[in-house]
């Protein structure tokens, strides 16, 4: 692990801004690169002086957005024929799949804003999305949002701690679990809100 954080801060020293850029975008698609080994590689150089701190969190917000992006078409133009013709062969109707297509139109942001904070969900969440063909304005509003969110957080944690590997996981697993509560009680007041609406009308 500790070669290849050394492998990151020497990709992105010689890259810059664009390593961040391309890193991020990979690793929000579908090749596994965490993102807990790029940003916080991304910190500790903007600690040592060789980067703008919130220009590399810009850039690595950006890189999530596109490479959101990539799952979001190949799920829009790829998948979604391919579940159309061929679903039925293993079990996915296109009444399951309206279904699918109905949560999300109802409670997509919620959705993406939520699964951008998450492990693996993360690399996952543009695809339903994609299928339902989300509003893109509200797909970009709620992916930005959340890749910003754990993106900034990965970065301080770099920038404060520095190149210490062992450090920087173990306070990232503690910022992750803070998201994963901070994601519940959202939710919680997200479905006591809907459910409040629901009964008025």
């Amino acid at each position: 692990m500790h070669e290849a954080v050394q492998w990151l801060i020497s990709t992105i020293g010689v890259m810059g801004y664009p390593g961040i850029f391309i890193l991020m975008a990979m690793e929000s698609s579908v090749i596994p690169i965490p993102s807990e080994v790029v940003m916080p590689p991304a910190g500790y150089l903007a600690q040592q002086g060789q980067m703008n701190i919130w220009l590399a969190i810009l850039m690595g917000t950006a890189g999530s957005l596109v490479g959101a992006y990539a799952n979001y078409f190949a799920a829009h133009y790829l998948g979604r024929p391919l579940i159309l013709k061929y679903g039925k062969y293993v079990w996915i109707t296109e009444e399951k799949f309206a279904k699918v297509e109905t949560f999300f139109h109802k409670h997509g942001e919620i959705s993406t804003f939520i699964g951008r904070l998450l492990p693996v969900v993360r690399h996952l969440i543009s695809l339903p999305a994609g299928l339902a063909g989300m509003n893109h304005g509200k797909f970009t509003l709620y992916t930005t949002a959340g890749a910003f969110i754990w993106v900034t957080i990965l970065t301080w944690i770099g920038y404060v701690i520095g190149q210490n590997q062992e450090l920087i996981m173990r306070y990232s697993h503690q910022a992750l679990i803070g998201v994963v509560l901070f994601s519940i009680v959202l939710v919680a007041v997200y479905v006591r809100r809907h459910r409040r609406k629901s009964s008025s009308l």
